[in-house]
């Protein structure tokens, strides 16, 4: 480890500055191998995805192999930070929630912000009840011990929800459902987790009122802290010509972390905090929008892989046969008895058909969610906290296993499968300062009702044409007569003041066609 160097004029025992240089040199070399094994893993975390994809395997599972396999039964790497690894998971589960709020579009997901929010609280509250209950009988914990059990895992993963349900071609109204509980649900259960906890290790004696207010406040703050944030951002951003456009993912990136940041600061809730950021920013008008999800996604990549390798090397394995049997008790009542109640007393009232019900019952994912509350307990030593960390972990790796790998068939069985992708075409745009103007870019989606329009049918407003047509590799310079298709690349510059009137009539026709008007659509919804 580098050890801060004094200034030349202070060394002691008559050290030269050549021999302090030296020794920074050594400690470097010494840190060479720990970044060796870390880039390897990333490497093969890599590779892992693809090997998860064809398997049908969720990829946590892979990752979470890894780290195993790199810990104490493996090469025999030790760690026991139980302390870290709760610093460093909340901070990768901070980033993946950000992806998670970035790539959701409001456009569906308002439909479903009633269920989706009513899940994700009152479905918290029904699971953790019922399966604490549980709980008491197969562990005989004590009822606060048992409910602490339950809060841990109570909340959905964002991780594992993003990663599998986008690749099954479901509805959109039910993916956006499960999305948006992953998202929010989070929140509430952390609050939950850290309260027990502290109650139980005896450095917290608040009443149930009490409690209840203080997490109604910190969800509030959070969503406040996170709306002013990517609001005051988002304007921010779309006012700046910064030289390289690169520097727009990493701004966004950097705002939604200090949402998170100042929502922990301010005794807020950082999860919701980072989620409703963005939220806000994934559908503002961000310019390089594409490049900025492309980043986004391949951090919160990162931040899975080295999570859940982390939760991996945590683990004990000499310890996960002992309870093996009653994790997989409790996690038979969470799936089958908790999980159906609470999604049928959360989303009856808003009229879900009993398919769809059933595929949400299913498909609630638990993944390095629950792994990560599991260390809050432990660091705040309260009794038979290595017991639920290890009962925990064998929970979610059996029931991953199960749940992901069976959720297309699920689909199929119940109906909810290949669905039609959507008509929505995404505009992304690059600011012209010098100029006062805009580039816009897209590309014409498979069922896009853009292809086979003209380019004279497009009716762009006066101060806006289509420049550039990108086609199998080549470009030109399109004419009216030309004939768009889909998998074209467009490329459209506009002045400022007709940017808006422009990405309504493109989404527009993307989504009724060349009649777009004499159907009624105005290309009013956000595609970003």
């Amino acid at each position: 480890m580098l050890r801060p160097r004094r200034p030349y004029g202070r060394l002691p025992y008559g050290r030269t500055p050549f021999l302090s240089v030296q020794a920074a040199i050594v400690s470097s070399e010494d840190f060479a191998p720990a970044l060796l094994v870390a880039a390897v893993v990333v490497l093969v975390g890599v590779l892992a995805v693809r090997l998860a994809s064809r398997l049908g395997l969720p990829s946590l599972l892979i990752f979470l192999g890894l780290g195993l396999a790199l810990g104490e039964s493996g090469l025999g790497i030790e760690f026991e930070s139980a302390d870290l690894t709760q610093v460093l998971g909340l901070t990768a589960l901070a980033v993946i929630l950000a992806e998670g709020g970035l790539t959701t579009r409001w456009t569906s997901a308002r439909a479903v912000l009633g269920p989706g929010v009513v899940l994700a609280t009152l479905g918290v509250a029904v699971s953790v009840v019922l399966t604490g209950g549980v709980v008491m009988l197969v562990f005989g914990f004590d009822l606060s011990t048992a409910l602490l059990f339950g809060a841990v895992v109570s909340s959905t993963d964002a991780a594992a929800v993003f990663a599998t349900l986008r690749r099954l071609g479901l509805p959109t109204r039910v993916s956006r459902t499960l999305e948006l509980e992953s998202g929010f649900n989070d929140a509430p259960a952390v609050l939950l987790v850290i309260a027990l906890s502290e109650t139980l290790a005896d450095s917290g004696t608040s009443s149930i009122p009490v409690l209840m207010a203080l997490i109604g406040y910190q969800l509030v703050a959070g969503a406040l802290i996170g709306i002013l944030i990517a609001v005051a951002g988002a304007w921010l951003l779309r006012r700046s010509a910064l030289p390289v456009s690169g520097l727009y993912p990493l701004a966004t990136v950097a705002l939604c972390l200090t949402a998170y940041a100042t929502a922990i600061v301010g005794h807020a809730s950082g999860f919701l905090a980072v989620y409703v950021c963005g939220l806000v920013l994934g559908n503002s008008k961000l310019p390089h929008r594409a490049a900025t999800l492309g980043f986004v996604e391949g951090m919160a990549w990162l931040a899975q892989i080295g999570l859940f390798v982390l939760l991996g090397l945590l683990a004990s394995p000499s310890r996960l046969l002992g309870v093996l049997v009653p994790a997989i008790l409790v996690g038979l009542a969470l799936l089958l008895l908790a999980r159906p109640v609470a999604v049928v007393l959360s989303v009856s009232w808003f009229k879900v058909p009993w398919r769809e019900q059933a595929f949400l019952s299913w498909a609630g994912l638990r993944g390095a969610v629950p792994i990560v509350f599991a260390t809050i307990p432990i660091s705040a030593e309260v009794p038979g906290a290595e017991r639920v960390f290890d009962s925990v972990f064998v929970l979610v790796v059996v029931f991953t296993a199960i749940q992901g790998t069976t959720l297309p068939t699920v689909a199929r069985w119940l109906g909810l499968s290949n669905v039609l992708p959507e008509r929505e075409v995404d505009v992304e745009s690059s600011t012209l300062e010098a100029l006062n103007a805009e580039l816009l870019q897209l590309t014409v989606p498979a069922a896009s009702r853009l292809h086979g329009v003209y380019v004279s049918e497009l009716r762009l407003p006066p101060d806006a044409a289509l420049t550039l047509l990108v086609r199998d590799g080549h470009s030109f310079v399109p004419e009216a007569s030309t004939r768009l298709v889909r998998g074209d690349q467009l490329l459209v510059v506009t002045t400022i003041s007709s940017r808006e009137t422009t990405m309504r009539r493109l989404r527009a026709v993307s989504r009724a066609g060349r009649l777009a008007r004499w159907r009624g659509e105005g290309g009013s919804r956000l595609a970003e």
